[in-house]
């Protein structure tokens, strides 16, 4: 396969969601980018996926990395949030997360290779399922899950009185993010419910996240293809990827700078 062919396989593979979630885009974008290193090349990667504003950050140090510099980087900023992370975790805690985040997928198994003993409350993700694949990897790691179907968030993060049920409350809320701004964070739809319902109930929510995905730049919030949902012409579907949490509603941002509240992650990021 010539550059020109595997730039435009990587992305066809971007816009498509055969590459799926903020890191695994930037590094294809970046790869692709280096294949074709031309202005209009970086246009056609920053217009493939909006709410992905990682995947410009690293398009920014092309001049000053290789790839494999860049995994390095990536690597290292992991491990620092795996060790972050570890530090939120008690034994018999129960984690809620929602959709699929490899960052936090590697931080929970790292986690359970510690010793901790935890379980994993997750949701399916309609339409393209990505929980399923946060249930595989954290299976696969021996972690405990139970998978609620998207509707029954609500009944996952509560504990109804009169209700016949194996679940144990939740103790704490994790959610990777596509996109961190000055007010807030974007992340895949079905997450704002998750935090509305938090903020009431007193279960802290943290956002799992490598700094690269700060931006300060307004996010479009993209919308999908009906036909995701339902091949039906004649009906008008609404397939929004993505919504908006505020930073009231997040108790605080697990990165590769720490454990931070809302606005100490802000000033962090201001000196970096």
């Amino acid at each position: 396969m010539g550059k020109k062919e595997e730039f435009n396989k990587i992305c066809k593979d971007i816009k498509f969601i055969r590459i799926q979630g903020a890191e695994n885009i930037a590094k294809a974008g970046f790869k692709a980018y280096k294949l074709f290193p031309t202005k209009s090349s970086k246009n056609k990667l920053l217009k493939l996926r909006p709410t992905e504003p990682m995947l410009e950050n690293v398009l920014k140090l092309t001049d000053k990395f290789s790839y494999n510099q860049l995994i390095e980087k990536l690597n290292e900023n992991q491990n620092i949030i795996n060790k972050n992370l570890n530090k939120l975790i008690k034994n018999n805690m129960v984690i809620f997360t929602h959709c699929h985040s490899s960052t936090l997928s590697r931080a929970l198994i790292f986690a359970k290779k510690q010793g901790k003993n935890f379980e994993v409350y997750n949701t399916e993700t309609r339409p393209l399922f990505q929980g399923r694949k946060t249930a595989k990897e954290l299976r696969k790691a021996n972690i405990k899950v139970t998978m609620f179907v998207d509707s029954a968030i609500k009944i996952a993060l509560t504990k109804e009185q009169d209700r016949e049920e194996k679940t144990r409350p939740v103790d704490i809320i994790m959610l990777g993010a596509d996109a961190i701004t000055k007010k807030g964070v974007a992340n895949k739809i079905g997450s704002g419910i998750v935090a509305e319902i938090a903020k009431p109930n007193k279960i802290p929510l943290y956002i799992i996240s490598d700094s690269l995905k700060f931006t300060k730049k307004s996010v479009k919030l993209e919308q999908r293809s009906q036909d995701e949902i339902w091949n039906n012409k004649k009906i008008r579907i609404e397939n929004p990827a993505f919504e908006f949490i505020p930073k009231d509603d997040i108790t605080g941002i697990v990165s590769e700078l720490g454990i931070l509240k809302y606005n100490e992650f802000l000033k962090k990021i201001k000196r970096k």
